[in-house]
């Protein structure tokens, strides 16, 4: 009998032992197949360009290939809840932007996720949006765009890429900081919204800085401003919309993060993040995104509590301006 207890005893210290060496041999192991990169939009836009330009950069630190899945719809939301449901295992990552991680669960009913149902892993980039308009509207700097709207209250129109966006918040932050009135027109995405404005149905279109840099540097449009508090460098020539008193306290960017489904183990966590780290400092990384308008950071934020202070400032935009999309 007293050997029975004493071999049960140590079933139980191996037993336990063994769970606790799982985390750190599924990591050491870790990656042995492709890691999916999930995107909430179709190819072709700024979060699909960045998840791309990462994969690549991922793949070679981590030594697998790394895929790109484009799972479009509910501005991002369908793409970002697939994450929130994968299994924490580090082969279903999201690579996000504000409208999916921080503002959809402020004015969409139908999200059924949170932050709290991400792991953290890092920021990727960031780059400011711009406000646009035509060389025809004579409105050459935030100043007119101001006198404009408020000698003639509702006359100007502006167009985002749908209710709820980080374009739509950012033109509504202007609103607010600028006391003014102007009537928002939601596309379905930017295209529409071009089209729109470069043939004169649209008085002001917002853009993320990347989109309308070829427009802008051939003179199809004008750049009204860029919404950080400084000018970016990929537009030196271009003010910032903080730069006009009225403005000083627009600063609202476009950022991207690489997000985990929660519970991510911390070994496997610890390993993306060292990856990651290796991967934002790659010259290859870093040429690609500046030629894009994007900021890579130099040193990581702490991220959870960023983004928490993110979702708060996006709150108060979107109680002033009531901003609900069913």
């Amino acid at each position: 009998m007293k050997h029975f207890r004493l071999a049960a005893v140590w079933s139980c210290v191996l037993s336990s032992c063994l769970v606790a060496a799982a985390p750190a041999l599924a990591a050491d192991a870790y990656p042995s197949r492709p890691i999916t990169l999930v995107v909430g939009y179709p190819p072709g836009g700024s979060t699909d360009l960045v998840a791309r330009t990462l994969g690549q950069a991922l793949g070679a630190k981590l030594g697998q290939s790394v895929v790109v899945e484009n799972l479009g719809g509910a501005g991002g939301s369908i793409g970002a809840q697939k994450v929130a449901s994968a299994a924490p295992d580090g082969y279903t990552l999201l690579v996000g932007a504000n409208n999916e991680i921080a503002i959809n669960a402020l004015v969409k009913k139908s999200v059924r996720y949170s932050l709290r149902n991400f792991t953290p892993l890092g920021m990727v980039g960031s780059q400011p949006l711009v406000l646009t308009t035509t060389p025809a509207r004579g409105i050459r700097n935030a100043a007119d765009l101001l006198k404009i709207a408020k000698e003639q209250p509702g006359k100007l129109t502006y167009g985002s890429s749908g209710v709820g966006t980080s374009l739509h918040v950012a033109a509504e932050m202007v609103k607010q900081q600028g006391g003014i009135t102007m009537v928002h027109i939601p596309y379905r995405g930017t295209g529409p919204l071009t089209t729109d404005l470069l043939g004169g149905s649209l008085d002001v279109g917002v853009f993320v800085l990347s989109s309308a840099l070829p427009m802008i540097k051939s003179g199809k449009l004008v750049a009204i401003g860029t919404t950080e508090a400084k000018r970016s460098a990929a537009t030196p020539d271009v003010p910032a919309l903080a730069e006009t008193p009225a403005l000083k306290g627009v600063d609202i960017s476009v950022w991207f993060a690489l997000m985990g489904p929660a519970n991510l183990p911390a070994p496997i966590a610890d390993k993306l993040k060292s990856a990651l780290a290796e991967a934002l400092q790659s010259p290859e990384y870093r040429k690609s995104m500046e030629a894009a308008g994007s900021v890579v950071p130099d040193k990581q934020p702490d991220l959870l509590p960023y983004l928490n202070s993110e979702i708060e400032k996006y709150r108060k935009i979107v109680q002033f301006a009531d901003i609900k999309d069913e």
